[in-house]
């Protein structure tokens, strides 16, 4: 695994820029992203064998993904990671298929979704253990906005599960509530080397990285409209994540190489 050779030993922005980017990291989730991923979920809903009743469906869109939060965390693949050392090392994007997954029976947009999910419930897990980390005093100093941003992100990545299992749940499919297999030891192995806000956000960006760019990959791929409309609203948030992470790092906030050097088109090489 290669790492970033820039990486800092502290939050270098300030705590003002950082507070001001996650309001408006929140505004455009919820003026924009979320009314297209409702979208995007009603009509997967429609177009299937809705299994979900209006009412039930209406519950899942407004409120469904605070419950995803708890959830995807106490099911996290293998025993909690203790929080010592430095992550700054990149996952290997591993095939799900190596670890049975998909679930059998899932193909298509609906193997798609059930990846996204795996993929949402890791980063749920890994900003919930980064915030109990912090509580504990185990990151040393964590400014307050950066506690805010990892507060923010794991709603959004919480309501972003809840929207792919609502519709594996609408096409009669178990929802998907453990976090990704392929992905899931390396992201133990290297929480365990975490000691401080820095390799904490280097861990959250490789996560990030990771589910923008397997957005970005499937969604040429996904054949029903609606299944491309929710995944292409919820990639850009991942890489509005990603480009506030760099913020705290003090790096450029776009596409990159491991080196730091900017890329002019964001790639896939870490998709899974």
């Amino acid at each position: 695994m290669s790492k970033h050779k820039h990486t800092k030993a502290m939050f270098e922005g300030t705590e003002r820029e950082l507070l001001a980017m996650t309001a408006e990291l929140d505004d455009l989730h919820h003026d924009v992203g979320m009314p297209a991923m409702r979208r995007g979920v009603a009509e997967m809903l429609d177009a299937g064998p809705g299994i979900i009743r209006p009412t039930s469906r209406r519950t899942f869109l407004l409120g469904a993904g605070a419950a995803a939060a708890g959830g995807a965390a106490m099911m996290f693949v293998g025993s909690t990671p203790a929080l010592a050392g430095a992550a700054t090392r990149r996952l290997s994007a591993a095939n799900p298929a190596d670890a049975s997954f998909p679930p059998a029976g899932l193909k298509g947009d609906l193997a798609v979704a059930a990846v996204a999910a795996s993929l949402e419930n890791l980063a749920v897990f890994a900003y919930s253990a980064g915030l109990s980390a912090a509580t504990a005093g185990k990151l040393g100093t964590v400014p307050p906005a950066v506690a805010t941003f990892a507060t923010t992100a794991k709603s959004q990545h919480s309501q972003h599960a809840a929207a792919w299992n609502g519709v594996l749940q609408s096409h009669g499919k178990a929802a998907v509530t453990v976090t990704n297999p392929s992905l899931t030891p390396t992201v133990q192995s290297d929480f365990a080397k975490v000691t401080d806000v820095a390799g904490l956000a280097q861990l959250a960006i490789t996560l990030e990285t990771i589910a923008a760019q397997t957005y970005q990959a499937e969604t040429s791929k996904l054949k029903s409209k609606a299944a491309i409309g929710l995944s292409s609203s919820i990639q850009p948030v991942e890489m509005q994540h990603i480009a506030i992470l760099y913020y705290v790092l003090g790096m450029y906030p776009g596409a990159q190489t491991a080196s730091g050097t900017p890329l002019a088109f964001n790639p896939t090489s870490q998709a899974v």
